[in-house]
């Protein structure tokens, strides 16, 4: 866990790294009414054994609880495909808003059919309790945010501002890894420039906090924190020197060369049900599909 302290009126983030998934879930808090926002958190999966935990889930419960903290908010940035994400869990022990941005309804739709969940599956985002619309405001505790659509690598990606505070998903890594890959269904490397340059527009000072970071080779620390300014002049793929005829021939031709994530199976069922796994049948225990030949 990394801390980082901040100036009064803007929040205070406190960031968990998962080493399995190379994910870091942020605790948001507003310092004068202790109130909280939980953003991207991870639910442990073994996939030899198909077997969940709730260590990482936990550490943040721990943190919530000891600091008398009030949690508001339980965040998606998007339906993740590298981690299972442990908000019902969360929400279970802590309370809160679970939200997400309210494209997750076209992710619903394409990967419904993949799963062949049948007409069961609702693909009206009910699952979540609240969905953000394009630009809408909200608060942690006194502090003020808002919430941006960036499509490209899902057509659902949002990014919270909170605060000074950037919270970007996987729309950005750190400058030295570049962005994330745009090949998912509904991906797109053009939505995904043009998402950055949205970004951009915030004021060079915001602090940026990723989802992931996979320690490029010739860096020895895992880092999850910069800024706007520092994007802007050194990202490998989209500084401001970086056209964007160039970063969509870049990010298709590099995509091509990647596999897929090792945990996108259990994933992305289980993410676009809002973190749910599935009922458990007649027998007690609880199934997952595997898709054959289609990712």
């Amino acid at each position: 866990m990394k801390n980082f302290s901040t100036s009064s009126g803007t929040p205070i983030v406190h960031s968990f790294f998962d080493d399995a998934t190379n994910t870091v879930s942020h605790v948001i808090v507003d310092k004068t009414t202790q109130k909280c926002a939980i953003i991207d958190t991870v639910l442990d999966y073994e996939p030899n054994a198909a077997k969940i935990s709730f260590i990482s889930a936990d550490k943040i419960i721990n943190f919530v609880q000891k600091n008398n903290l009030k949690t508001q908010w339980i965040l998606e940035t998007h339906a993740h495909a590298d981690h299972l994400s442990a908000a019902p869990y969360i929400q279970q022990k802590l309370g809160g808003t679970l939200a997400i941005g309210e494209h997750i309804k076209k992710v619903q739709e394409v990967f419904g059919k993949v799963f062949n969940f049948g007409t069961e599956f609702e693909r009206d985002a009910s699952q979540f309790d609240h969905l953000f619309k394009d630009g809408e405001t909200f608060k942690v505790g006194n502090i003020e945010a808002k919430a941006l659509h960036t499509p490209g690598h899902t057509p659902a990606d949002l990014v919270y501002v909170i605060g000074d505070a950037a919270f970007v998903g996987d729309t950005l890594f750190m400058p030295d890894f570049g962005t994330a890959r745009c090949d998912f269904p509904g991906g797109s490397a053009e939505e995904m420039y043009a998402s950055v340059q949205k970004i951009y527009t915030l004021p060079d000072e915001t602090r940026i906090f990723l989802c992931h970071d996979y320690l490029p080779e010739g860096r020895t620390e895992y880092i999850w924190e910069t800024t706007v300014a520092e994007q802007k002049k050194n990202n490998i793929h989209v500084a401001t020197n970086k056209d964007q005829a160039d970063f969509i021939k870049m990010r298709t031709e590099r995509d091509t060369k990647l596999g897929m994530p090792k945990l996108i199976i259990p994933s992305i069922q289980t993410n676009i049900c809002a973190g749910n796994l599935p009922q458990a049948e007649e027998n007690g225990t609880q199934y997952l599909k595997v898709p054959i030949n289609k990712f």
